[in-house]
């Protein structure tokens, strides 16, 4: 590899204030908060709205999200959809 033009990797905590998650792994992100992991050592933390702790898809718990009614205003529109054959 060449030197001098790769990111530096460091240990980052990732926390996922929905699910209230930490997460220490290694990361080119960095951040000027920090927190104290559970080895006593002080890392940078990142917050995050969402990780493999809170997302649907991960979790299981996946969710139709139609927040102006937009499947019921298509069909009015244009109808429901119907089975054809040929």
């Amino acid at each position: 590899m060449k030197p001098r033009i790769h990111p530096v990797s460091r240990h980052v905590v990732f926390r996922d204030r929905t699910a209230d998650v930490t997460f220490l792994t290694r990361s080119t992100a960095d951040s000027s908060k920090t927190i104290e992991w559970e080895d006593g050592h002080t890392y940078p933390v990142i917050d995050v709205e969402i990780s493999s702790a809170s997302h649907p898809f991960y979790t299981g718990r996946s969710r139709v999200l139609d927040t102006a009614g937009r499947v019921e205003r298509f069909e009015r529109r244009y109808g429901r959809p119907t089975a054809t054959r040929h």
